[in-house]
């Protein structure tokens, strides 16, 4: 069974700082990253990082966050700074397996608000 398990969620004030972790297990993992969910919009993709340590952003990221991690170890990391209240939103792991299958984790929540 493939898990995927976030954790560093919570709520920070503008221009805070938050950093999320992710721990995947039961697969073997091509390329793994980060997606967001906010309250009444659709999921969209932060950055991923691959088993090459290439790294790739969406452009609304603009410097603020950074996705490091061991794909071979099947762990990520994303750093969040300068924190604005409209990055309140879900934050999912996502991992494409060797194989070319899709995961996802339950999924951690960010609260930016002072």
């Amino acid at each position: 069974q493939v898990q995927l398990v976030e954790s560093g969620g919570g709520l920070v004030q503008p221009g805070g700082s938050l950093r999320l972790s992710c721990a995947a297990s039961g697969s073997t993992f091509r390329r793994m990253g980060w997606y967001r969910q906010a309250p009444g919009k659709a999921r969209e993709l932060i950055a991923t990082i691959n088993n090459r340590g290439m790294t790739r952003y969406e452009d609304f990221v603009k410097g603020r966050f950074t996705i490091s991690g061991d794909i071979a170890k099947n762990t990520v990391v994303l750093d969040l700074n300068s924190l604005k209240p409209e990055d309140t939103a879900v934050y999912y792991c996502y991992g494409e397996s060797i194989w070319y299958n899709e995961f996802w984790g339950q999924g951690t929540q960010v609260n930016v608000s002072s």
